[in-house]
């Protein structure tokens, strides 16, 4: 418990606004849960949200300690009261989500609080499955990244040796992830392997495609296969056997069919005439494969795991 004493200065605030002014981490819904529930009393008597303070006045809290740290990026979620998750598959170890497309997965210049990893975390400290405080304790951690207009399969770490075990596989290409994407106009052939050259622009913050070894090009392996075609779009599955920034968006570019709403390397065009504003990609599907030893993830070798919906697939292929 702690107590905060009302000063000259403070006088008159109502009680609400006063805590959630010294308390920024404190989620307003659970703000107004704990005057309910009387773990913030005034004066030792029951508070009300509405009531105004007086000079003098003493607020006991009985709130955890974590609310009380100033406002940090790693604490931020703290602030998050009831997390947005789709949880594909969850264990001791390790989480599986399906994230939404325009969710970014770690803070960036226009989104601090609303990330895919606050969200994990608040939701695993709400479980009381970790809590920061605790003395060694691993923070919950992305072991892969999808760009925020892609959706899908994001693994999340709960200890440190799944982090360094999902790493080192994905290092060696021992999980297998696939791709469904919606094209402007169907690859051909059907089904097929390119493998082309990739130069990044760190300016433009995009790729252009070689088809020869370039200096500062990194080659970009891409398979394939047409699934379905209504009209001028396809709805195609995508392999990786290199994992390049842009990578399946430049290649099919490149080869002629853009994905729909691909504002960076579609057609602006058709991407207008169908109302789509991003991509339409999501990693749907994942394969442990582990060929060799997973230690303490040994269990998961042969298990495949896939979102249950794609939004794009069931909108133009339903």
């Amino acid at each position: 418990m702690r107590e905060l004493t009302i000063g000259k200065n403070d006088a008159g605030q109502r009680l609400d606004r006063f805590v959630s002014k010294s308390l920024p981490l404190l989620p307003p819904a659970l703000l107004q849960k704990y005057i309910r529930l009387k773990r913030i009393k005034c004066n030792g008597a029951r508070a009300q949200r509405d009531q105004r303070l007086q000079e003098g006045d003493v607020l006991q809290l009985y709130i955890n300690d974590e609310f009380f740290d100033n406002p940090r990026e790693d604490n931020l979620f703290l602030t998050l009261f009831k997390p947005s998750l789709t949880i594909v598959y969850e264990d001791e170890n390790l989480m599986l989500l399906d994230k939404r497309p325009g969710l970014v997965v770690h803070a960036d210049e226009t989104e601090k609080v609303n990330t895919l990893i606050n969200h994990i975390q608040a939701y695993l400290y709400q479980k009381r499955e970790w809590n920061p405080k605790w003395e060694n304790a691993f923070t919950p951690a992305l072991c892969n990244r999808i760009d925020r207009n892609t959706g899908g399969i994001v693994i999340a770490a709960k200890n440190a040796e799944t982090l360094r075990i999902i790493n080192e596989k994905i290092r060696d290409r021992e999980m297998d992830k696939r791709y469904l994407c919606v094209t402007v106009g169907a690859p051909q052939p059907p089904k097929g392997r390119v493998e082309v050259f990739l130069v990044k622009d760190e300016k433009k913050k995009e790729v252009s495609v070689r088809t020869r070894p370039v200096p500062g090009g990194k080659t970009a392996v891409t398979t394939y296969e047409t699934l379905e075609r209504r009209g001028e779009l396809a709805l195609v599955e995508v392999g990786l056997e290199t994992g390049r920034t842009h990578q399946i968006r430049a290649t099919f570019a490149h080869m002629g069919c853009p994905l729909l709403g691909d504002g960076k390397y579609g057609r602006g065009d058709v991407n207008r005439r169908y109302g789509e504003t991003r991509q339409a990609l999501y990693s749907y599907k994942l394969t442990f494969d582990f060929p060799t030893d997973a230690g303490i993830l040994n269990y998961l070798r042969g298990r495949t795991f896939q979102v249950e919906r794609v939004p794009f697939r069931e909108k133009y292929f339903g």
